[in-house]
């Protein structure tokens, strides 16, 4: 019978040194788009609505620039926003499997 009362830290399957270094890049890169992205929607929910007065005299369709920032534009920018991870993502986890195929490629 097992004894669970003192559990033991999983530690994690050993791995070569190239695919740690794949590892590290695949994450930096996620931390930067994210932080690039949630820059981007910061500016988008709180920097224009600080300087909507000054563009109340651009339209977009026939509505003042604030008003269609407020009321689709910013959905618009969001939406984009979540988009383009998901595509940049996509293409960081291929990056990520052709080195852990390689990997196993180099190991047979």
């Amino acid at each position: 019978m097992s004894d669970f009362s003192s559990p033991t830290p999983a530690s994690p399957p050993p791995v070569s040194a190239a695919m740690a270094r794949a590892h590290r890049r695949y994450w930096r890169f996620n931390l930067a788009l994210i932080a690039v992205l949630m820059t981007i929607g910061f500016i988008v929910s709180f920097g224009l609505p600080l300087f909507a007065q000054r563009f109340e005299h651009v339209r977009v369709a026939g509505f003042p620039l604030p008003f269609y920032f407020g009321a689709q534009g910013a959905i618009l920018v969001y939406v984009a926003l979540i988009l383009v991870y998901i595509v940049l993502m996509q293409v960081a986890d291929a990056r990520l499997l052709r080195a852990a195929r390689s990997e196993q490629g180099d190991e047979a």
